[in-house]
């Protein structure tokens, strides 16, 4: 009898361990299957004339576009997507396998000589330019060089409405900076530099003529606009406090008090920027974008700004306020002070 209950254990046991193994199994299976990122990161994908399945599904993992290259098998084998076609296709890496395996599928989602590029808002110009570098092939440096040519930025000053000549002020580090459109943007394979630049700016152009009116109304030059929202869109991460940062920095200016914002010396150190520390304790670098030491707005944008916070300053959120700070050592909450007694402790409680 005890042999018979020790055979039944060890046939549960086994039992066990075969549901257990297939669970895991299948889980395993299933993430990864899952997105290689969270975030939205399109990546150009070639497949040739005469690729296998396998062979695909090899380079997708090489690229780090999918996880696992066993489960892809397995999963394009289970679902029938073995009808893969030749062709330039623009994947996401925020995608799930399957997504991937059935774009692949589907030769209308083939494009032969465009790249999709995503430029966030935030970033600056030779964030700009390293990105089409990346997509396509024109050297970083030659993209710099064009957006600082005088004689260049001349002829879009003549083109675009938006644009003077406060843009040739030699003391700033990219004269086109401020203005490169964040967006994503499907460029011609071929596409030459001054085409690239053509198609940022024309999308600002866009943005610009819907709020032309309002533009007009604020009394301030274009200019000044994109610096201040440079500013607003490097300090604020929400709308509602992009409006209230706005506001703080418009009741300063008023007051002739020193805007003070620590994301100034970020760009003013440029090269030098490694960590958001670095801005809190160089706040002395002798620099035109430094605005603890010259009154006023730096000597232009310090980023490309996007839609939200172009409004922001164009519609301010009225308040007393006349100092905010960020906590950037926990969740990045802002707040705001209508004294400089209540701002440090504020300081004092978040950032010491």
């Amino acid at each position: 009898m005890k042999i018979r209950n020790k055979g039944v254990l060890i046939a549960l046991i086994a039992f066990v361990a075969v549901v257990i193994i297939a669970l895991c199994t299948f889980l395993f299976y299933q993430i990864s299957l899952q997105p290689i990122s969270g975030e939205q990161e399109v990546v150009v994908f070639e497949v040739v004339e005469g690729d296998s399945v396998s062979s695909v599904i090899e380079r997708l993992a090489e690229e780090d576009i999918i996880k696992n290259e066993m489960s892809a098998k397995v999963y394009a084998k289970l679902n029938g997507l073995h009808n893969i076609k030749a062709g330039q296709f623009q994947l996401d890496r925020s995608w799930n396998c399957g997504e991937i395996l059935r774009y692949l599928n589907d030769s209308a989602n083939a494009s032969a000589k465009q790249v999709r590029i995503t430029l966030r808002e935030g970033i600056w110009a030779k964030d700009v330019a390293a990105q089409i570098e990346a997509g396509l092939g024109i050297p970083a440096a030659e993209l710099l060089a064009l957006w600082n040519d005088d004689a260049y930025l001349q002829t879009l000053i003549d083109t675009y409405d938006f644009l003077d000549e406060s843009i040739l002020n030699d003391q700033t580090r990219v004269k086109l900076e401020g203005y490169l459109y964040p967006e994503t943007y499907d460029f011609a394979l071929d596409a030459t530099k001054e085409e690239v630049t053509k198609t940022l700016l024309d999308q600002f152009a866009l943005v610009y003529e819907q709020r032309k009116d309002d533009i007009s109304a604020s009394g301030k030059s274009m200019h000044d606009i994109i610096t201040l929202a440079s500013l607003v869109q490097y300090e604020a991460s929400t709308p509602e406090d992009m409006k209230l940062i706005a506001g703080v920095f418009g009741n300063r200016l008023i007051r002739y008090m020193k805007l003070e914002s620590s994301v100034t010396i970020c760009y003013a150190l440029y090269e030098e920027y490694e960590h958001a520390q670095d801005c809190e304790v160089n706040s002395d670098i002798d620099s035109p974008y430094n605005t603890y030491l010259y009154e006023g707005l730096p000597v232009g944008p310090i980023l490309n700004p996007g839609a939200e916070a172009l409004d922001a300053v164009l519609h301010p959120t009225p308040s007393n306020y006349l100092f905010f700070m960020a906590d950037i050592y926990g969740d990045g909450t802002v707040y705001y002070a209508e004294t400089l007694e209540e701002h440090e402790k504020n300081v004092n409680r978040f950032l010491r």
